[in-house]
């Protein structure tokens, strides 16, 4: 990358434990790949699409790009109702949504898991690195931009 990236990273805090092994996952492939970060916090992965679109229209409302990228991170846990459907379908769904519609660099770094023992298996760093994954995957779509020419630096 020409520039250094700087990247909105998200963390929904509902299982705020995996969500710290997710960001030390993420924080770490950032800091490896020289690019710089701000971490914020929402309630929970529902929320996620909106934190990214405030993100959006701030930079919309004061003319220049603040971040380059996102990194979405957080775990939904299958439960007794059809709850668990509605907060992955429209989430994952949501933040296309504003990949396309914006052209933005998101990584996805959501777990969808049946129980927590999966989610861990998924989000220690040492084992599935989910975190890690998704800020890969949103410099790889940062450096596919600036390829495309696309990138305001």
């Amino acid at each position: 990358m020409a520039a250094k990236p700087h990247v909105m990273v998200i963390e929904a805090r509902f299982y705020a434990d995996i969500a710290d092994e997710l960001v030390r996952g993420a924080a770490e492939a950032l800091e490896a790949a020289g690019a710089s970060y701000e971490r914020f916090a929402v309630p929970g992965v529902f929320e996620t699409p909106a934190a990214v679109r405030y993100a959006v229209k701030a930079m919309e409302l004061f003319g220049e790009p603040r971040f380059d990228g996102f990194v979405v991170l957080g775990c939904v846990i299958r439960g007794e109702t059809t709850h668990y459907d509605y907060v992955c379908g429209e989430s994952a769904r949501g933040l296309q949504e504003l990949a396309c519609r914006y052209s933005l660099s998101i990584g996805y770094g959501v777990l969808t898991v049946e129980n927590r023992d999966q989610a861990w298996v998924r989000a220690r760093v040492d084992e599935g690195n989910k975190g890690g994954f998704a800020a890969h995957a949103a410099l790889e779509m940062i450096r596919l931009k600036e390829k495309l020419g696309l990138m305001r630096r």
